[in-house]
């Protein structure tokens, strides 16, 4: 019997939810931003219902905060907000290339290879977005292949507000590029070479010195543009 399914096409909330997902994690929109239903419904050429749902969507992923009588904002972490954000993506993220190792080494290894080689490419030759867009993809490997759903589902949860983090970090500071692609191409060796502990400290320091620098802008009282 031929596979006969037929794509079904996205409803216009899911639309609206990722072109909206898609402004605040690539920084089109700023941190704590005011997000009036009516002029989105109005840029998207949309009604107001799809909007509303669209926003009630991305509350759940915690990329918008809605506040009763005051209204619908960007989410704007605290510092105690990206610190514990940090650390629960190193937790997800260790574990998951312990599975990759474990379950999948070849094809998760091919796959950061290739992720590694796609950020490359936008290194030379696309803007500080792109590259941030390619990091995500290459973060994301480790949970295509880790062989664990709940940890997929539990990295996803939180995936959007990393994402948003790292292209409003790496777009705007100087050098950022160059430290992130040594990293990563670190991370891709000791990864081959199946040296954890080295994994691990590798990552850590990657994790923890993006949060140092968005600590240090909360601190002198900005927010990356």
């Amino acid at each position: 019997m031929p596979d006969l399914k037929v794509e079904q096409p996205k409803s216009l909330v899911t639309i609206v939810e990722e072109r909206l997902r898609t402004a605040i994690v690539d920084a089109e929109m700023g941190f704590g931003e005011s997000l009036s239903e009516e002029a989105l419904s109005e840029a998207l050429g949309v009604s107001r219902t799809p909007v509303r749902e669209a926003l009630a969507r991305l509350q759940l992923q915690g990329l918008v905060t809605i506040v009763p009588k005051k209204g619908t904002f960007v989410f704007a972490p605290s510092e105690e907000d990206v610190a514990e954000l940090c650390v629960f993506r190193f937790m997800l993220e260790t574990q998951a290339l312990r599975e990759c190792l474990a379950k999948a080494r070849v094809a998760a290894l091919a796959a950061m290879n290739d992720a590694l080689a796609a950020m490359e490419v936008v290194q030379a030759g696309g803007s500080r977005r792109d590259y941030a867009r390619a990091d995500t993809v290459f973060h994301e490997v480790f949970f295509q292949h880790c062989g664990n759903r709940y940890l997929g589902n539990a990295y996803r949860g939180v995936s959007g507000r990393v994402a948003a983090l790292r292209t409003h970090l790496s777009v705007p500071l100087e050098g950022e590029q160059e430290r992130s692609m040594a990293e990563h191409r670190l991370m891709v060796e000791t990864f081959a070479a199946g040296r954890l502990a080295d994994l691990d400290a590798i990552l850590y320091r990657h994790i923890m010195r993006a949060w140092d620098a968005y600590a240090d802008v909360l601190r002198r009282g900005g927010v990356p543009a």
